[in-house]
């Protein structure tokens, strides 16, 4: 059993993804990162960055019921994927493109489009520097992307895997992005047809009426953004 803490961001859904395509039995802890519960001693045990996704494998790798903790979402997809025999396939090459793909969102598309979010919607005060340049960014690595899938059905390879369960989330909404999504009609069709798949429509609704709604409040915004991240602890 995987017991999964998380909340309803991109990269909480990457994991959920594989959760619900592998079709592993899992229970949500939600990890409420506005009032924030990251910062609690008994998740910091778990993930050590103090950031969510997080789980613990009551069976562990070996399957002797010796519980495994880990934490980063992409350390997550690659264990997952090695413990069911599925999304990671078994051709080296194509593994190492899976790799690399996966590594490309943890790297580039996760950070960058993060940083869009950021001064784009949530920064006290709108830099034009920074907006600009994490539009620009944004829209380079649709561009990334979109290049990339004329050459390939998926991300990675020929088959749908990992690496398209860790970015798709991260491009659900461009307009938060900067990013015009008809500007990029290869990733605009790829990225639909994944978003109707029916475990993937199914990882979308974990959590999802725990959502903020409306203006974050001053305590969420120290939470996420403020001076309680770099507190000692």
């Amino acid at each position: 059993m995987i017991e999964l803490y998380t909340w309803p961001t991109p990269n909480g859904h990457k994991v959920h993804i594989m959760l619900e395509e592998t079709g592993t039995p899992y229970n949500v802890h939600p990890v409420d990162i506005g009032v924030g519960d990251q910062f609690k001693p008994d998740f910091l045990k778990i993930s050590p960055n103090n950031k969510m996704p997080a789980m613990i494998d009551t069976d562990g790798p070996e399957g002797k019921g010796r519980p495994f903790a880990l934490a980063e979402s992409g350390a997550m997809l690659f264990y997952l994927a090695s413990k069911t025999g599925h999304f990671l396939p078994q051709d080296l090459r194509q593994r190492w493109q899976v790799m690399q793909w996966t590594m490309f969102q943890m790297g580039h598309v996760g950070p960058m489009l993060g940083q869009a979010h950021h001064f784009l919607g949530y920064a006290p005060e709108k830099i034009p520097y920074a907006m600009n340049r994490y539009k620009n960014e944004a829209n380079r690595l649709y561009m990334v992307i979109d290049r990339r899938l004329k050459e390939s059905k998926y991300l990675a390879c020929e088959e749908y895997t990992i690496a398209d369960m860790a970015t798709v989330p991260w491009l659900r909404f461009p307009e938060r992005q900067g990013v015009e999504i008809g500007e990029y009609p290869v990733l605009k069709r790829w990225r639909d047809a994944i978003l109707e798949r029916p475990a993937v429509k199914r990882a979308l609704e974990v959590l999802k009426d725990a959502r903020r709604v409306g203006e974050m409040t001053k305590e969420q915004k120290e939470n996420l953004f403020g001076s309680t991240q770099y507190a000692k602890r």
